[in-house]
């Protein structure tokens, strides 16, 4: 099964700002999707770097996601312990993923609830 994806403005801007740091983003981007998302939401196989975010208002229809481990190459040596983030929100009935907001733990400590609030006015 095929999932589809797509990108919010604001995670747009936020992953242009984080690529002129780390460059390798695009490339790492295409294999969280490929060994990560689709494995775990596709094949049902936890590898244990995907988190669902508790208290988002998760249903049936859409689920929000935080990808933990994200193996970044510009970060060498740090592997899946890189500190960059992921969150995504999922629609299972239609195999969506729209990315919401990529950060750098060591700027951000915690996703913007609020993006996710707003995501979720917009598209329920």
């Amino acid at each position: 099964m095929t999932m589809n994806y797509e990108e919010t403005k604001e995670f747009t801007r936020d992953f242009k700002k984080l690529l002129k740091k780390f460059p390798s983003l695009v490339k790492d981007l295409k294999v969280n999707k490929q060994y990560r998302i689709e494995l775990f939401h596709c094949e049902e196989i936890d590898s244990r770097s995907i988190f669902e975010i508790q208290g988002a208002g998760n249903t049936e229809e859409l689920r929000f996601y935080k990808v933990k481990k994200f193996q970044c190459k510009s970060l060498k040596g740090r592997g899946a312990k890189s500190g960059i983030r992921v969150i995504y929100a999922y629609f299972p009935i239609k195999q969506k993923i729209v990315f919401l907001e990529i950060y750098f733990k060591a700027k951000q400590e915690n996703e913007d609830r609020q993006r996710i609030e707003n995501f979720k006015i917009t598209n329920v």
